[in-house]
């Protein structure tokens, strides 16, 4: 008689450990799924940084950051989804905060010095960069210094930065065509010319590289389209800004002609060129 009394004693006893250990592997597995979380929350804000919509990344690091203000990772997260989301205003906002934070670094000041010029504080973006040691060298520091040189019409500076922010990266296209350009507004078309076709060999792609390759030949009487790789839109495009290079030298009849093609080889109507045209022909 007394063996079921036992057994039943024996199995609560053992239904009560159990109990205890699940409360103990509870906490382990609560424990162990915070650092999982801490991780993939790590995974989601690069997620969020690089593939998410840019208003949707500065909502998730807007809220995030308020829950953890000191987390300067969250900090920097918000300051980058602002800049992605062409908030430039709120972004040097941010970077300033960033940079005030005690664990900020020298490339936070760059990132500032970067949302500074998006929103045209060009005064308070050379301070930035100036505060920065020159130890700190990285690509983007350099096109930003090279980008203040050329606001400051200090030409030498800004080719020497220029040419240090190329050989910093693996992706010059971009820093060509600036470069380019800034070729092109002092007058030194060739030397222009040359830098857009070299940043056309690194991406054929860039649009902005080819236009501008046609206005340095343009603006040096060239009116013969270049080799490039371009769809029948980009054609009529760039001959439609060729056109307009050549009544800007004062030669109308060949712009005039130039206009003509642009029309024809657009496949849509092209307002544009069409307007241009018929107000040189009523002139």
């Amino acid at each position: 008689m007394r063996h079921p009394i036992l057994v039943t004693l024996c199995l609560a006893g053992v239904v009560g450990l159990s109990a205890c250990d699940r409360t103990i592997d509870k906490d382990a597995v609560d424990r162990e799924f915070s650092g999982v979380n801490a991780i993939d929350g790590a995974g989601l804000n690069d997620v969020m940084l690089t593939s998410g919509n840019p208003e949707e990344a500065v909502a998730y690091f807007q809220r995030a950051a308020s829950q953890d203000p000191e987390r300067i990772d969250l900090m920097r997260g918000y300051a980058k989804s602002l800049v992605r989301a062409q908030r430039p205003r709120e972004a040097s906002q941010a970077w300033a905060k960033v940079v005030d934070h005690k664990e900020s670094d020298d490339e936070d000041r760059v990132q500032l010095a970067d949302a500074l010029i998006r929103n045209n504080d060009w005064e308070n973006a050379e301070k930035v960069l100036d505060s920065i040691p020159p130890t700190h060298e990285t690509f983007k520091r350099y096109r930003l210094e090279a980008m203040i040189a050329d606001g400051n019409k200090e030409w030498k500076k800004a080719d020497s930065f220029y040419e240090i922010a190329v050989g910093l990266t693996t992706k010059p296209a971009p820093v060509l065509n600036n470069w380019g350009y800034s070729k092109l507004t002092r007058g030194e078309f060739g030397e222009a010319e040359r830098m857009f076709v070299d940043a056309l060999r690194h991406d054929p792609s860039m649009f902005t590289a080819k236009n501008n390759l046609i206005l340095a030949r343009g603006a040096q009487g060239n009116y013969n389209m270049p080799v490039l790789e371009m769809t029948q839109v980009e054609r009529a495009e760039l001959l439609y800004s060729l056109g307009l290079a050549a009544i800007k030298r004062g030669d109308v009849e060949i712009g005039k002609g130039l206009l003509r093609d642009a029309i024809e080889t657009h496949p849509q109507h092209f307002e544009a060129a069409s307007r241009s045209l018929s107000a040189l022909e009523n002139a």
